[in-house]
């Protein structure tokens, strides 16, 4: 179905308060720890005035930084961000789902923010096999074995393949642009050229040139991405800059770099993950109930509804939000995203 943000929603919420080696590419697409330099970074204080303070715990092969809000015996939501944005694109989400009644979990994925690896002989590795399988060791400890996830662009794809891989883990998802697990297979497929337009990024990653571009300047790499992403999203500096923290982290780069290149099968991932990327490459239906947006101005590519549809074979629904929203829908309409939440939490 396709719905606009209106009153009645809000009120409901509301009031519940390109050429290189194959070599070179495998030496520089997931590297470890000491390969790169850090660079300067901003002071990110524990608590920024808009979430309560961060809390860190050692899951699986991280030391993850997350936010948690709600009754500690409430049901369980995980919120998943994207590339390149981080935990504040639900700082208005948390609080509505946590005011009714939600148990609620905001982490950094690897790379980002607070969250780190354990070892530095770990590979800085960002295939969304290893990202899927953090967020499931995160539950493990947080001691939950059951969670509604919703998330948008790097997140939803990881709400996806948990709901497909794990989904007695998943009670039920919301996911921004719907169906997002595909394979590496798929990735060396070559799209028509406005498709492959829209991917530019993801080739220049593909590159040295690409790597240092970013690290040189992931500020405002990640701000153009914003404005073509969400051309019709008015953000001010202060929210970019309490965001763009998040892409001080030491590993920021080697994991971006590494997920857009392990995508187009130029970088390899681990065997750890063999299990996960085997589901993966199957393009498994979804089964766990599932709510589907997308706005209306979304810049980034994104597959049409009526192409992914079919993948739920579960309750499902799916809501196109008006006004104007683009691609960070959860930060740009809060309201919308956590009705979505609400809803899809209660077909379960």
């Amino acid at each position: 179905m396709s719905e606009n943000i209106d009153h009645h929603r809000r009120n409901l919420v509301g009031m519940a308060a390109a050429t290189f080696a194959a070599a070179q590419l495998i030496g520089i697409g997931a590297v470890r720890a000491e390969s790169r330099p850090a660079r300067a970074t901003r002071p990110a204080p524990a608590n920024d005035g808009v979430f309560a303070p961060l809390k860190q715990i050692k899951a699986g092969l991280l030391d993850v930084g997350y936010v948690e809000a709600g009754p500690i015996y409430g049901s369980a939501i995980i919120l998943l961000h994207g590339w390149p944005y981080d935990i504040h694109s639900f700082a208005e989400v948390t609080p509505l789902l946590a005011g009714a009644g939600y148990r609620v979990i905001v982490p950094y994925l690897r790379g980002y923010g607070t969250t780190r690896f354990l070892s530095n002989d770990t590979l800085r590795n960002g295939q969304p096999a290893a990202i899927a399988a953090d967020i499931v060791a995160l539950m493990d400890v947080l001691d939950i074995k059951q969670a509604t996830l919703a998330g948008f662009d790097w997140g939803a794809r990881t709400a996806n393949i948990i709901a497909a891989a794990f989904p007695e883990r998943c009670r039920a998802m919301v996911s921004v642009s719907g169906y997002l697990i595909s394979s590496q297979e798929s990735g060396k497929a070559p799209l028509p050229p406005s498709a492959e337009l829209q991917w530019w990024y993801q080739f220049y990653f593909a590159t040295e040139r690409g790597r240092e571009g970013y690290e040189k300047y992931r500020d405002e790499f990640s701000k153009l991405i914003w404005k073509t992403a969400s051309p019709q999203w008015k953000f001010d500096d202060t929210t970019f800059d309490r965001t763009a923290q998040s892409f001080d982290n030491p590993d920021h780069v080697a994991i971006v770099v590494h997920n857009y290149r392990w995508r187009i099968a130029l970088a390899q991932g681990e065997s750890r993950y063999e299990r996960l990327d085997r589901i993966i490459a199957s393009s498994p239906n979804i089964g766990v109930p599932t709510i589907t947006m997308e706005g209306d101005a979304n810049g980034a590519p994104h597959p049409a509804p009526a192409a992914y549809a079919r993948k739920f074979s579960g309750r499902y629904e799916h809501r196109e939000i008006q006004g104007g929203i683009g691609h960070n829908l959860p930060q740009e309409a809060p309201q919308a995203f956590a009705s979505a939440v609400i809803d899809a939490a209660a077909m379960a």
